[in-house]
């Protein structure tokens, strides 16, 4: 989990929303701040739309492993803007493994209040 997860990090912080994008499954589901889409054109698209200098940390709270291949993960992010406040959120993860590696099969984000 924590590969996958710093690999995001590091594409949002260059950002490189194509990059980004690979590390999702093809029909991943995907809820950010905006309404969900489904596969990676939608992350792509989602992470091209966010302003420049957005940078992400985080911290892995819980996962759980359901099965060999399928993890279920829950981290605590601050997203960072250079012209903004820090946004703080919640993620939920469910990463399976394929013949191309662990990749993201849904992310869900909670924005946290004020």
């Amino acid at each position: 989990m924590r590969d996958v997860l710093d690999r995001w990090r590091d594409a949002v912080d260059r950002h490189q929303p194509d990059e980004i994008a690979e590390l999702f499954t093809k029909d991943a589901i995907f809820q950010g701040s905006h309404p969900y889409t489904v596969g990676r054109q939608g992350v792509a698209d989602y992470y091209a739309s966010q302003p420049e200098g957005l940078s992400a940390s985080y911290r892995i709270m819980e996962s759980r492993r359901l099965s060999p291949d399928l993890v279920l993960g829950y981290a605590a992010v601050d997203f960072s803007f250079t012209d903004q406040t820090v946004v703080d959120a919640n993620l939920a993860v469910l990463m399976n493994r394929s013949d191309d590696g662990w990749l993201i099969a849904h992310y869900q984000v909670s924005l946290l209040a004020p």
